[in-house]
């Protein structure tokens, strides 16, 4: 058995307090921390080696069985989180879902230096500029990480990448690839300054994705569902680029298309 933490019951302990402020992004960004909600998400954290500080599980149902082989390695004396046994209020004060898994951890954030974005000869980064939907960001991080890319960077006004609708939108891919956030508007200059090309779609573009060159350091701009990029963010794109549509949509959700430009960069680089 690995050794455990006292068993919290209330959701008026201090240290759950805390754990529940994790819920709101001013404490997420204060604290550097949040939460991952569920069995999936936390074992896709300990398995990828990222920073987790505790591990908190119903009581009653006992750790799950996925994450066992964790816990043990605990008491084996290798470093890691603490395994904290909870009682179901507490799962429900530091969930942000009305059925609550019974499952979940403390993270910590991890930053990126801007020095390891910058690759002008293989680099491919997915931009974001006010992507709102979670569901979007979490998909465009999960085909990122799956076609290899160098990182995501979130500009401003896209939604926050700790949101708990975010987290699951990854499916764990958060903790395969590198995100980090930043003022699009430094970051793009610079990132064309030291070789990089800046690459956006656009319907009345005249080049297909299928004919443009990925095989070098490529930065892909995606924004906001609505709107666009914005203005100042369009100012430093180099090239856009179109995918071709053959049916009746007039064009496709943000997610699909970073998807579509991701992967045909991918396809690209391996020929």
């Amino acid at each position: 058995m690995p050794k455990l933490e006292p068993y919290l019951s209330s959701s008026s302990n201090s240290r759950v307090k805390e754990w529940a402020k994790l819920t709101e992004r001013k404490h997420r960004e204060r604290e550097g921390k949040f939460l991952l909600e569920g069995a999936h998400l936390v074992e896709e954290a300990l398995r990828a080696g990222w920073p987790v500080t505790h591990v908190a599980f119903d009581a009653g149902a006992g750790i799950p069985e996925e994450l066992a082989v964790y816990a043990e390695s605990e008491q084996a004396g290798t470093a890691g989180p603490l395994w904290v046994p909870v009682s179901p209020e507490v799962i429900a004060k530091c969930s942000s879902t009305q059925t609550p898994q019974p499952v979940f951890a403390v993270a910590e954030k991890k930053s990126l230096p801007p020095d390891k974005l910058f690759d002008p000869d293989a680099g491919l980064v997915a931009v974001l500029d006010g992507v709102q939907d979670p569901g979007n960001v979490g998909t465009i991080i999960r085909s990122a990480a799956a076609c290899g890319a160098t990182a995501v960077v979130l500009g401003r006004g896209t939604a926050d990448v700790y949101n708990a609708k975010t987290l699951r939108a990854t499916m764990g891919a958060l903790f395969h690839v590198p995100v980090t956030e930043a003022d699009l508007t430094e970051l793009l200059p610079e990132a064309r300054e030291r070789g990089v090309t800046v690459v956006g779609t656009s319907l009345q573009a005249a080049q297909s994705c299928y004919d443009y060159n990925f095989r070098r350091g490529v930065w892909l701009v995606f924004g906001s569902e609505g709107g666009g990029l914005s203005a100042e963010v369009s100012a430093a794109v180099q090239d856009n680029v179109i995918i071709p549509i053959t049916g009746r949509a007039e064009s496709l959700n943000v997610a699909m298309a970073a998807t579509v430009l991701l992967f045909e960069a991918q396809r690209q680089r391996m020929m």
